[in-house]
């Protein structure tokens, strides 16, 4: 947002000193109003754009891990068709190459634009890979936790993402986003006193391996969202919203292939037509469960990724984070699980600190209207100053 911000701060001012006669002040006037507007048009749209990528994390991210529970619920037992149906889902994504604009940028900017295939391939494997991993180790740890332990572990990412924002991006930790981060983390922990959360029939040995998977999982999560941020601002600067697609689509791509790698020479494959013919709900239910995954994840990947390019990835995970607890209340009304005090009180802690981190966003919103106007104000001094200067011939 503040890229847009500085544009139209920095635009009155340009148009203003390329104006050949500085007395024509109504023509100043009607330049920079419309300048005016347009900068609130791009401060509607970026919050506009905002709700619609956090709705994209929530749903996705809701609708994904409930679908994942009903797989394993039902007799799916397949760490790597877990995994594989994180990824898989991103050909539903190819056709947006062609939908979303591409915003032509100034000519001064061409020269940046021309991104090194080296590069790119470069970061495209390393993310593809990263996901391949994070994405097995999160079905294990699904596997063999129960899942109030799993979602304490994984609201764990949230503190991991705001050590290496802080390190990798500059990240600024405001009072309002530290009020944030702990409520939304207390929110998450909360749902392991649930009552119903407790019951666990793995062995020791599986529970530390789910743990430690788990707490990999949130640790190398949070470092690629960092890593995602880092490379919009270093590698992919001035990029378009056709090149955000692009990235889920080919770190998407790669990790499948990684994934199938691992399915085929694990042997796993195998077990994959007895495991549909003994799914409790029957064929055709086991592939759309894992049709829906796949589409599930990939447009929580679209949120999770639009937010990073427009925000930053700590408000990313923040997002994800605050969908946690949504989870075991939707569980109420679909899997008929027990509603209690903990869950109400974990989804207001939630609410309450997703509202807090939305309040500096506004903070800072209001900061910069006040810049932009405090520039207005100095281009209209000049412009005055300078029609005061021209003898009252040529007036």
């Amino acid at each position: 947002m503040r890229k847009v911000v500085e544009e139209c701060i920095t635009e009155p001012s340009r148009i203003m000193a390329q104006e050949a006669k500085p007395a024509v002040s109504s023509e100043n006037t009607s330049a920079r109003k419309n300048l005016q507007q347009g900068f609130s048009l791009k401060r509607y749209s970026w919050w506009i754009q905002m709700i619609i990528y956090s709705i994209f994390v929530l749903c996705g991210q809701s609708v994904a891990t409930l679908l994942g529970r009903l797989y394993y619920d039902k007799g799916g037992n397949s760490k790597w068709m877990a995994t594989l149906v994180q990824t898989i889902g991103f050909p539903v994504l190819v056709p947006f190459i062609f939908l979303v604009s591409n915003q032509k940028q100034p000519a001064e900017d061409t020269n940046r634009r021309k991104y090194s295939p080296i590069l790119l391939l470069s970061l495209f494997i390393f993310l593809g890979v990263f996901l391949a991993a994070d994405c097995m180790l999160y079905s294990i740890g699904l596997l063999y936790l129960p899942v109030s332990t799993y979602t304490l572990l994984c609201a764990s990412q949230l503190g991991f993402n705001a050590f290496f924002s802080y390190f990798l991006n500059a990240q600024k930790l405001t009072p309002f986003i530290i009020n944030s981060l702990v409520l939304l983390t207390i929110s998450s922990v909360l749902l392991v006193f649930s009552p119903d959360s407790s019951d666990s029939s793995t062995t020791k040995g599986k529970y530390a391996i789910g743990f430690i998977c788990t707490l990999g999982a949130s640790a190398g999560y949070a470092l690629m969202l960092s890593v995602t941020q880092l490379a919009f601002r270093k590698v992919l600067r001035n990029s378009s919203v056709r090149m955000v697609v692009k990235l889920i689509i080919y770190q998407s791509a790669i990790a499948t292939v990684v994934i199938l790698i691992g399915l085929f020479a694990s042997g796993e494959w195998k077990t994959l037509t007895k495991e549909m013919q003994n799914y409790k709900l029957g064929n055709l239910s086991y592939l759309m469960t894992l049709v829906w995954i796949s589409v599930s994840w990939q447009i929580f990947n679209v949120g999770a990724v639009g937010l990073i390019y427009k925000i930053s990835s700590l408000f990313s995970n923040v997002i994800s984070t605050l969908g946690l607890p949504i989870v075991p209340v939707l569980s109420v009304f679909i899997f008929n699980d027990k509603m209690n005090g903990v869950k109400v009180v974990s989804m207001v802690l939630a609410i309450w600190g997703f509202v807090s981190y939305i309040y500096q966003h506004y903070i800072d919103d209001l900061e910069i209207k006040a810049i932009a106007e405090n520039a207005n104000k100095v281009t209209d001094e000049r412009n005055a100053n300078q029609v005061s200067e021209i003898p009252l011939v040529e007036r």
